[in-house]
């Protein structure tokens, strides 16, 4: 990988600590970031069917990003085990663990996940395999199926890498407790634990937690969601603060790129979003600096414990409650 930059996984694999997240990227625009992205050096590729939003914004792209990843590996552009590709188990297919990752793979055109994910600690109603709906009951609220524990599901996920369909898993969106749980009934750990963090909710003790226990955290919403998340929640970003604003100056770099850097020092994988070539640049221009002591005291003191991502928008109840 161009930056040198990686993480080795509790498995033994090593995840480039920044990566693209491609979720909510309409298909049609698909292959030319990847593309674009593969040249800059991104080897990090996180995908997702993400059912959490309403149905306009939820892109579903496997198979697009499954054409472009194709085309790349056939003309030579890069090679499948010079990637990292993540894709996540919808919470409606965790009575349905084999088939869904089989599912995304063959949407993805590929033989194996390097990393696969229980997106949320919930099942929900099954809606069909790899559909990523989010199906709600008759008074609009997500429709939670109580029979099936997060442990079946975590069994499930581990044949998987027997079955060398994956070579890692992992959770998302998972607290401390949950977590510990998960490190108790498990037989293979999980490998990362993807959450929402960024300046304005940085969750230490979360964070703490993981590493302490080998699990690697991976920052998704790592500058805060600016543009889409404000749009879909209407919350502010972190790339707006003074405090970050000053220090970027300080530094010669943009807020988005201090703010990278700053995941990075907190020993996080990034997966910022972009649908723009020239921010995948800026995004990956994160390397050729350190932030001191100083300033990183700085930035935790910014902590505003202020999650941006909130599906109980369109869920109609509040799994973080």
């Amino acid at each position: 990988m161009a930056s040198g930059a990686g993480i080795v996984l509790n498995s033994g694999h090593t995840m480039p600590i920044i990566g693209l997240g491609v979720w909510r990227m309409e298909g049609k625009s698909v292959r030319e970031l990847l593309f674009s992205a593969i040249k800059i050096g991104y080897r990090h590729f996180d995908c997702a069917g993400d059912g959490s939003l309403p149905d306009s914004a939820d892109y579903k792209n496997e198979p697009e990003v499954g054409e472009a990843l194709a085309e790349a590996f056939d003309t030579g552009l890069v090679k499948r085990e010079e990637l990292f590709i993540t894709t996540k188990l919808w919470n409606s297919d965790h009575g349905h663990v084999l088939e869904a990752c089989k599912d995304s793979l063959q949407k993805l055109k590929l033989d194996y996940l390097d990393l696969y994910l229980v997106h949320f600690p919930v099942a929900t109603r099954h809606t069909g395999v790899g559909t990523t709906d989010s199906a709600l009951d008759e008074n609009g609220v997500l429709d939670i199926d109580t029979t099936i524990s997060l442990e079946t599901t975590w069994h499930a996920m581990e044949q998987l890498v027997e079955m060398g369909l994956v070579r890692s898993i992992g959770i998302s969106n998972y607290d401390i407790f949950l977590t510990r749980d998960c490190l108790a009934y498990s037989k293979i750990k999980p490998s990362v634990n993807q959450i929402e963090t960024h300046p304005y909710f940085q969750r230490d003790s979360l964070v703490k937690f993981c590493q302490k226990h080998g699990i690697c955290v991976t920052a998704h919403t790592p500058l805060g969601g600016s543009t889409a998340n404000a749009e879909w929640f209407g919350t502010v970003s972190c790339l707006d603060d003074p405090v970050i604003k000053g220090l970027a100056e300080k530094y010669k770099k943009t807020p988005a790129q201090l703010v990278l850097r700053w995941g990075k020092q907190r020993n996080t994988v990034v997966i910022p979003k972009t649908s723009r070539v020239e921010r995948l640049q800026e995004n990956f221009e994160v390397f050729d600096f350190e932030i001191s002591k100083e300033d990183m005291d700085k930035m935790k003191a910014v902590d505003r414990k202020y999650r941006t991502n909130q599906p109980a928008k369109f869920w109609g109840i509040d799994l973080y409650a």
